[in-house]
Formats: C-alpha cells, structure tokens, sequence
C-alpha cells in the first residue's frame, strides 16, 4: 500500500515517487485480453498441435483405419469441432479380411459431430484389388465407411479407365457407382 505521508527527506520523496511509478506501470501494464479470449472460443487459433501423428482406431478389437500426417491442428474448441490436416494426410482402412484401402490427400478436415473426413488436393484412394480412383476433393463418411464426391474424377482398374463427374462407394469398391461418366476406355494388356 502506497504511504502518502508528507516527506520528511529527499530519500522518502524518492521511496514514494518509485512507488508510484510502479503502481502506474502496474495499472496500465494490465491489457485487455478478451480478444484473444474470444478467439480461442471461436476457434480462430487451435486449442492444439501435433507433429507427426499416427492414429489407430480398433473396432471391436481389430484394427479398422491407421491415420498419419505430419501435423493435425486440433480445433475442438470451436462450436462445430474439427481436426485439420494442413499438410497432407494417409488414411489406411482395413475390412473385415484384413484387407487394406489407401487415401491420400494434401489437405484434411475432419469433422468430429458428423464422422465426415474432407479431403482436399491430389486426393488417390487405392484398394488391395488395384482400383485406383483420382479426384481434387473426396468425403469419406467413417460412420458409414462411404466414399463419394461430386467433383471430377478419374477411375482406373486392372481392365478399365472409367471418366466422369460425382462418384460414390464403400471403403473397398464393391459397390461403386459413377454419377456422371464422361470416358469409358478399355485397357488390353
């Protein structure tokens, strides 16, 4: 507590005007953090950030997908939550036969209310059969274990190239069905 008594000497004078000084400093030094309050609940920052993760999700005791990605940005905080994968991603999802589905991409959003997997950029999924499909952005609903897209794509398998616009599918393209085909080529081997 500051003495505001009268001075009696140089030194005291000093002692006291030290003191204010610091209770000035002290008051203007405490700066209004709601801003940043606001966007933290907003989700405008990130609560987290990993590095090089890999992910194992087990149903019933087997493993169904293997997750990786350099670096995921957890934004649970925000009134939608969400994980983002800025800087690519793999997904391997495993059937019931142990068999695997790759999807890459260069960019992920998962969404954690709806199971939707968003992804972004140079998006390939290739099966344990060889079918490959090619598209700019894909969806893949884990609940349902569903592919589907409404973009451009590219589909290759052993014996045909198939072209067109919107696709959707299981994880393991046993019941895939093209929405729009532009090309239709066969492959002879």
């Amino acid at each position: 507590m500051l003495d505001w008594k009268i001075c009696k000497s140089p030194k005291s004078l000093v002692l006291n005007i030290f003191r204010l000084l610091i209770f000035i400093i002290f008051i203007f030094s405490c700066v209004d953090n709601s801003s940043d309050l606001a966007n933290y609940k907003s989700a405008k920052i990130p609560i987290s950030t990993a590095f090089n993760i890999r992910t194992i999700h087990t149903d019933s005791g087997l493993v169904s997908s293997v997750v990786n990605s350099p670096k995921m940005l957890n934004y649970s905080n925000a009134n939608f939550p969400y994980y983002e994968f800025p800087e690519n991603i793999i997904i391997t999802l495993y059937d019931k036969n142990k068999n695997l589905t790759k999807i890459s991409s260069n960019y992920a959003i998962s969404y954690v209310n709806t199971d939707i997997i968003d992804l972004r950029g140079d998006v390939v999924i290739s099966t344990h059969i060889g079918d490959t499909l090619f598209t700019q952005q894909l969806y893949y609903d884990r609940g349902q274990e569903w592919l589907f897209t409404n973009l451009e794509f590219e589909y290759a398998s052993v014996d045909k190239k198939i072209y067109g616009i919107g696709f959707n599918s299981d994880k393991t393209f046993e019941k895939i069905k093209f929405l729009e085909v532009n090309g239709y080529f066969s492959v002879d081997e």
